[in-house]
């Protein structure tokens, strides 16, 4: 009697398929290790491009209104009002009375210059920005220019009760055509605008508390304390009996940082005259500026590099060339608890204080 034959069966044994599934658990996690690598460099990159991208716009504003300094002024800067009677004046104020950065009045006896560097001053209330590295301090800034856009100058001004600093009559200038749009007018002047009128007898600014299709008032007790009606010297008043009288509006624009309430991201303000402020960037934990300074009383002229607070070592804000600005950001896409830090730095020059005639 033949037994059948059994046939073989080819297969793992169970030693092989333990070794086999190890070297693909070994593989798979090599794979997972290297996707969550790539992910990990994937959101380092967002988070560094996005935060430079941030801190661009607004070293780019911010560039944009610091290199204007001091055009449309006169040569060295204005006094505010002084005398008997006189009190200092504010920037970095709105019409509410909230006043945004520490130390702001007017420096050097209320004198505008086209620059006021604002050291360790610069976050509203003083408040601490907790991501900012230490040893950290922020400043501010404001720097002070004529607008050229809005065509105050194509006005005849007059003054209805000479004597008096508190309105102006504007008249458009028969010899523009077209004619000038009202003061009123979108994009013109704003209660809180600072207005510029120079004549025979000198030159004032003002604060605008009320704006007509026909004129411009400007009141005490104005938010900013510019007016000052009654100030001994170098308000309205004293130059409302002079001829040819000229109005050009001022930007005085003040960049700060604030920390808002519940927890949310500190970020770089921007404030304009007597005007409220706007937000320029989230996400701004540090801004510092420093200072190249003319140095007036070196035999050879020369510049004094990096000065972090010229008011506090004697110098005038006149003497100012070069403003080096250092901006550093935090990434708002966090990874866990780690976020990106990035520093971004540039000088700009205040084209209309840089010029010294060295030749004199």
């Amino acid at each position: 009697m033949k037994m059948p034959k059994q046939k073989s069966e080819l297969g793992f044994t169970l030693l092989e398929l333990m070794v086999s599934m190890a070297v693909g658990l070994i593989v798979m996690g090599a794979m997972v290790s290297l996707f969550k690598t790539g992910m990990d460099s994937a959101i380092v990159v967002t988070q560094r491009a996005e935060t430079q991208q941030n801190m661009r716009a607004a070293i780019d504003l911010m560039v944009k209104d610091i290199s204007m300094a001091g055009a449309g002024l006169p040569s060295g800067g204005i006094q505010l009002p002084a005398g008997s009677g006189s009190s200092v004046s504010l920037f970095g104020c709105d019409q509410s009375g909230a006043c945004h950065v520490p130390g702001d009045a007017y420096p050097t006896s209320n004198y505008m210059y086209g620059i006021i560097p604002g050291y360790k001053n610069g976050v509203e209330a003083n408040a601490v920005v907790a991501a900012a590295p230490p040893p950290a301090f922020d400043d501010s800034i404001t720097s002070i220019y004529a607008d050229y856009n809005f065509p105050l100058w194509e006005y005849d001004v007059t003054f209805p009760v000479p004597g008096s600093g508190t309105a102006i009559t504007l008249t458009p200038n028969a010899n523009y055509v077209p004619a000038p749009p009202f003061p009123n007018a979108a994009g013109g002047v704003q209660v809180g605008d600072l207005i510029m009128l120079s004549n025979s007898l000198g030159t004032a600014v003002g604060e605008v508390t009320n704006i007509t299709t026909t004129g411009i008032d400007f009141a005490d007790s104005d938010a900013l304390n510019i007016n000052q009606n009654g100030a001994g010297s170098n308000n309205i008043a004293k130059i409302s009996t002079g001829a040819n009288t000229i109005a050009y509006r001022l930007f005085a624009v003040t960049y700060y940082l604030t920390v808002p309430a519940n927890g949310e991201n500190p970020r770089l303000m921007r404030q304009v005259n007597g005007l409220s402020p706007t937000p320029v960037a989230d996400n701004i934990i540090n801004l510092q500026f420093s200072y190249d300074i003319y140095n007036s009383t070196s035999s050879s002229p020369s510049l004094e590099a990096n000065q972090a607070n010229p008011l506090g070592v004697g110098d005038s804000p006149n003497l100012i060339q070069k403003i080096n600005i250092v901006v550093m950001g935090q990434s708002m896409l966090h990874t866990g608890a780690r976020s990106q830090n990035l520093y971004l730095a540039t000088s700009v020059s205040a084209r209309n204080m840089a010029f010294r005639n060295r030749y004199q």
